[in-house]
């Protein structure tokens, strides 16, 4: 919650890069805390079903079988971030409906997109977009959490003994980065289909075809647009959410 919250202004930035209607139509520099009730109320729920999921799925794949032994961890760590963010996406997906609707529209409050997404849309419409969430989420993970538990285990296997906690936030402001920019074009395609309009083509459109529509109009540019903000913002953000999650977690354990 403390990282959504201090980094919103990169997020809104990024939306609206991202957008159909360009940076400046979608508000600029302006209004740059719309949206961000959803993602306060979001966050702690989001967050909380995502690492339940991870760190259960972890230890039962752990317990014992093929896939208990150390050389298949990187198999074990994908597949339970995967789930985790499966899981997570039921509650991630309304909640960036209606932050990203609000934020490139400035003028408008989040009480406002809501409703209007439920009079025109129904509950579906808070879902809309959640299978290319899904899409971006698990790539994403599939890079981030191997990648940050590789990094742990090497830097704690070079010292001699189990990493500190800014250690492994170190690592996991790397990982981030590097999810982050491999899977930015992803997130364009999500953003997409989360703002278009209700009938329009990319509202029912799939992520191949907004990235084949995106690459005509804008070219790599337009694919990885947002790419500075996005990388910035989890990179900053995994330091401190994994680094904090790391401490806390030892603590109570």
């Amino acid at each position: 919650m403390c990282v959504d919250l201090t980094l919103f202004p990169l997020d809104t930035i990024k939306t609206r890069l991202q957008s159909q209607q360009g940076f400046y139509k979608a508000g600029g520099f302006r209004g740059i805390y719309a949206g961000v009730p959803s993602a306060a109320v979001g966050s702690f729920p989001n967050a909380a079903a995502f690492f339940v999921t991870y760190d259960c799925t972890k230890s039962l794949l752990s317990a014992g079988g093929a896939l208990a032994a150390p050389h298949v961890a990187p198999v074990t760590h994908m597949l339970a971030a995967s789930l985790g963010e499966i899981v997570a996406c039921l509650i991630r997906v309304p909640t960036e409906v209606i932050k990203q609707r609000t934020q490139a529209s400035p003028s408008s409050t989040t009480y406002h997109i809501l409703l209007a997404t439920l009079r025109e849309e129904g509950v579906r419409g808070l879902y809309r977009g959640y299978g290319s969430t899904v899409v971006r989420e698990i790539p994403f993970s599939l890079v981030q959490f191997p990648l940050w538990e590789y990094l742990k285990a090497l830097w704690s296997s070079r010292q001699g003994h189990t990493l500190y906690s800014w250690q492994a936030a170190v690592c996991g402001a790397f990982a981030g980065a590097v999810a982050a920019f491999v899977t930015t074009p992803l997130d364009v395609a999500k953003t997409r289909i989360m703002l278009a309009k209700v009938g329009s083509t990319t509202a029912s459109a799939n992520i191949p075809e907004v990235l084949c529509d995106v690459w005509r109009s804008r070219g790599l540019t337009g694919l990885f647009a947002g790419s500075i903000p996005r990388v910035t913002f989890i990179s900053v953000g995994g330091f401190i959410f994994l680094g904090a999650y790391e401490k806390v977690r030892r603590t109570l354990l």
